[in-house]
């Protein structure tokens, strides 16, 4: 089994979740660039075979995600700790995290609540049951982006600061490996 380059200290669960956040980020992304790179992932759509200029946006915004996505790497290894000879601070670090989280939560709602009022109905994008099916299928992932980046957060946070629980060492004894 293969096995994640993360400290000791820190929770199985968390090492996943940490995991997991790239993944779950991973096939939006892939479905934007399909779109731009005019794969038929829609009937219609003012996206398909985009412009230069909207590509570079999209491949942008893919890049973009995932690097964020895979910040989140950064609670369960050593980078995360120290990075380039200094110390990390955890606060600093739990706060950018918690923060990254609660903006997601706002996009996510948002994006249901548009998709639920149709306000995203008007600029002429069309798509068969299948296509609908694959969107959501690739989008729905997204939604564990901030509830998985909140809980490594916390649990990072527990660590870093000696707060009982969730897997913080005390001095003299390692703490749980999951």
């Amino acid at each position: 089994m293969l096995k994640p380059n993360a400290l000791p200290t820190v929770p199985r669960w968390a090492v996943l979740a940490a995991h997991a956040v790239p993944l779950a980020v991973l096939p939006a992304g892939l479905w934007r660039l399909a779109l731009g790179f005019g794969v038929p992932v829609v009937e219609a759509s003012p996206y398909l075979n985009a412009s230069p200029g909207t590509l570079s946006y999209m491949i942008a915004l893919t890049v973009l995600s995932e690097v964020l996505a895979f910040l989140t790497l950064g609670l369960v290894r050593p980078w995360g700790e120290v990075f380039l000879g200094r110390r990390v601070n955890p606060r600093l670090a739990t706060g950018a995290a918690l923060a990254g989280a609660v903006m997601l939560v706002a996009a996510v709602g948002w994006s249901a609540y548009a998709e639920y009022a149709g306000l995203g109905d008007g600029d002429g994008t069309v798509m068969t049951a299948a296509q609908q099916a694959l969107f959501f299928g690739c989008y729905l992932p997204l939604a564990a982006w901030p509830v998985l980046l909140a809980a490594v957060a916390i649990a990072y946070h527990r660590r870093r600061t000696g707060r009982p629980g969730d897997g913080a060492a005390t001095p003299g004894r390692p703490g749980p490996r999951g």
